[in-house]
């Protein structure tokens, strides 16, 4: 498993932090994630053979939210 962690823009309440969590959750070869709005953090554990960090950051982008 490989652990990457992105710093998103735009997360102001729990809200957010739990949209981002579903969608990198949805994303296939996904193992963990823990996303904190107040740090504007998101630590990611996946398999790097089903999943890239590019897909993973078009995720979070997709909920509307910026990978800075």
């Amino acid at each position: 498993m490989q652990m990457v962690q992105f710093k998103i823009d735009g997360m102001t309440c729990e809200g957010c932090a739990r949209s981002v969590t579903s969608a990198l959750q949805g994303s296939p070869g996904v193992e963990t994630v823990a996303v904190n709005f107040a740090t504007g953090l998101a630590d990611v554990g996946f398999n790097e053979s089903l999943t890239n960090i590019d897909s993973l950051k078009a995720a979070v982008e997709a909920a509307g939210f910026d990978v800075v």
